[in-house]
């Protein structure tokens, strides 16, 4: 599409959006708000795959927003659909959940010991939370309120006048079997198809029946399940009879006054598109595929007066560290599980730096370390001015809003640093500030609070994702078995590093000292450059850096030995090297 409006950001996919969905809202709905969506089913955790759902469009309504237009972000929670499965891994759940198969999500209760009043409502929950923290403003529709309150029972109607023309629509895909996938395109499995296909279920029936096709599906009377067939219906009177396979209850109901059910999916979604005017939504990877939800979404709109959203195909999120995310299995991690261990701005810089259609990991593993060591880099660049266009892009989005900007932590010491301090204080909040008071004497920190939130993710990640084996456990005595068997040289390592530890206490002092030690040892200045130095002061300097560990933590390798040193304190450390 031509670009008609001037993009605030000129170099990244945000602002190219941005351009497309003004100038379609301009052309579908001038003057109006313009209204992007997502939908979220609350069946179970909402995990962070489904969290691209919602990011995507978020940043550019946000774009749109600092651009001065007026933009809706519209999230569908879809608690009116049924509950389809018992996902693994909720507490309280067992075998006797199996008997709510079939019931609105918000019919089922909430799983035990939930403050909240139904299943829908509990797992929701969690995830307005996440997106207040994130910053994300958006209006929600609970779509058990839309339907129970009559909201949509003109398009209900329609749809049902026009089920022949929906029928013929979906026939053109019932016999057709997806292309070959291509070789380097790993296959799907079930729970990744269900993500894929947003917030509807990818496998729900689409209204097919004995009697012929009905768009609608009536929640018993009886059993409150949705496991019903529509066996007539009038379309003058809207009288309507099903019967329920599940407890072989059946009723007539005249359509225009009942309240009770839901269209199918593949005729849901694209009624609300056309309800609501929707102009963007993103939709998952599956969608390529004959007769997926979007794709045959796109015609059945027009039945409904409305046009299919444009909007991009959004790849899978993994997890650095741990198997791949499914909302029906247990464990799965969520953007709360996220937000524990890093701060929002380091989460919404994950989705904005990357366009939709590319996949990425999310790292809850020892690349957390790595990942802040590059967003520190960033952050760094954008202060003095040398940032790239694109980099710059997605820092501004991941920082701040058009409404605010985003809380930072005032002192933001590095991650790797905070992660190694939480580890070896375990708890101890005075023995934290210590430490991070050395690492730069001339400007020690005045509370805990200076470097918060920061430091909480960091310990937070170290209590909860850092296996206790590799916990640093500072020894309590001298190893003197070890200390007596040492050769001439490594005894003058330790001499060498004992002398300078008053000198050179800060974290750049011991950093220097530490990798100076060996160097000084095969005759060269501490100051040498790696350029000037032979390949074997690397050996030596590993040889070095066990040694201590060994003295220090009974290890060969542990957290970098600057902040160890400065953690265990000198005294301390002159007690375990052998002074």
């Amino acid at each position: 599409m031509p670009i008609v409006a001037q993009s605030t950001e000129t170099t990244d996919w945000v602002s190219r959006f941005a351009d497309e969905v003004i100038e379609e809202s301009e052309r579908r709905a001038p003057g109006k708000p313009v209204v992007v969506a997502s939908g979220l089913s609350p069946s179970g955790p909402i995990h962070l795959g489904n969290l691209r759902e919602v990011m995507t469009p978020h940043l550019v309504a946000d774009e749109i927003r600092r651009r001065g237009h007026q933009v809706r972000h519209l999230i569908s929670w879809d608690d009116y659909d049924r509950y389809r499965k018992v996902p693994a891994g909720i507490e309280g759940v067992d075998d006797s959940w199996a008997e709510h198969i079939g019931k609105p999500l918000t019919s089922v209760p909430a799983p035990a010991g939930s403050a909240y009043p139904n299943w829908a409502e509990h797992f929701k929950a969690a995830m307005v939370e996440s997106l207040a923290e994130l910053g994300v403003e958006f209006d929600g529709i609970s779509q058990t309120e839309q339907y129970t309150a009559g909201v949509y029972r003109e398009q209900i109607l329609h749809a049902m006048r026009h089920r022949a023309d929906i029928d013929a629509i979906l026939d053109q895909y019932r016999t057709k079997k997806a292309p070959a996938k291509k070789q380097q395109q790993k296959p799907l499995d079930e729970a990744e198809l269900e993500a894929a296909e947003g917030s509807g279920a990818a496998s729900e029936d689409d209204g097919t029946g004995s009697a012929g096709y009905f768009p609608y599906k009536p929640y018993c009377g009886n059993c409150a399940k949705d496991l019903t067939t529509v066996t007539s219906y009038d379309d003058d009177s809207t009288e309507l009879t099903y019967t329920c396979t599940a407890c072989a209850f059946s009723e007539t109901v005249r359509l225009n006054e009942f309240n009770r059910g839901k269209l199918v999916w593949k005729v849901d979604w694209p009624m609300r598109w056309a309800y609501e005017g929707v102009i963007f939504e993103p939709s998952g990877v599956d969608h390529s595929s004959p007769g997926s939800s979007f794709q045959v979404g796109g015609q059945i709109v027009g039945i409904f007066g409305g046009k299919q959203p444009i909007g991009p195909m959004y790849a899978f999120v993994g997890i650095s560290g741990m198997a791949k995310m499914s909302s029906s299995r247990g464990g799965v991690p969520t953007p709360a599980d996220a937000l524990k261990i890093m701060e929002p701005q380091i989460l919404r810089w994950l989705y904005a730096r990357r366009r939709p259609n590319q996949s990425f990991k999310i790292a809850f593993d020892q690349e957390i370390q790595r990942l802040y060591d590059e967003w520190d880099k960033l952050d760094a660049k954008v202060a003095d001015g040398t940032v790239l266009p694109a980099d710059a892009a997605a820092h501004s989005r991941a920082v701040r809003t058009a409404a605010a900007e985003l809380p930072r932590t005032p002192r933001p010491l590095p991650y790797r640093t905070l992660a190694s301090v939480a580890d070896i204080t375990a708890g101890h909040q005075d023995q934290a500030l210590r430490i991070l008071s050395d690492l730069d004497p001339g400007n020690p920190l005045g509370s805990l609070d200076e470097a918060r939130p920061r430091f909480d993710k960091a310990e937070a990640w170290i209590n909860t994702h850092v296996p206790a084996d590799q916990r640093t456990i500072v020894r309590e005595e001298p190893d003197t078995d070890l200390l007596k068997s040492l050769d001439e040289a490594s005894q003058q390592s330790l001499r060498l590093l004992l002398d300078g530890l008053a000198e050179h206490w800060s974290l750049d002092g011991l950093t220097h000292l530490v990798y100076g030690v060996p160097k000084v040892q095969a005759g060269f200045s501490a100051d040498a450059t790696p350029k000037e130095l032979p390949p074997e002061i690397k050996t030596a300097q590993r040889t070095f850096f066990a040694l201590l560990y060994h003295l220090l933590v009974g290890r060969d390798t542990g957290p970098r030995l600057p902040t160890l040193l400065l953690a265990v304190g000198q005294e301390r450390v002159r007690t375990l090297l052998g002074e």
